[in-house]
């Protein structure tokens, strides 16, 4: 197995166990988070019904970094979660290390008022 492959099979574990433990209803759903190369995601969902509440992504969002650009994902995800008239919700970090983007990501929610 390529090292590339290793590392995918590794993260999609992680986020096996994550997701056994982690669910979303419609009054707290579910934050979750996809990091690729060049963008990140962030959807609010709920896993009772099966669908997306509300999603944001850095394909638009502007920032001379990535973190910035992170940052202003998880503010978008707040907003329309406040919206929605939802303030609590649960973090899903993808099988993702708790670091960088998607800690930045977490930190912009929480500074737009979402609790988790």
């Amino acid at each position: 197995m390529n090292k590339t492959a290793e590392k995918h099979t590794k993260r999609t574990r992680r986020h096996g166990r994550i997701r056994a433990r982690v669910a979303g209803n419609s009054t707290c759903p579910r934050l979750a988070v996809f990091r690729s190369n060049r963008y990140v995601y962030a959807q609010l969902i709920d896993d009772e019904a099966g669908t997306t509440i509300a999603s944001a992504d850095s394909r638009t969002m502007t920032g001379s970094n990535a973190t910035e650009r992170a940052t202003a994902v998880g503010k978008a995800i707040a907003e329309a979660a406040k919206a929605k008239k939802i303030e609590k919700i649960v973090f899903d970090r993808g099988g993702f290390k708790y670091q960088g983007i998607v800690a930045a990501l977490a930190d912009g929610a929480r500074e737009a008022g979402l609790n988790f």
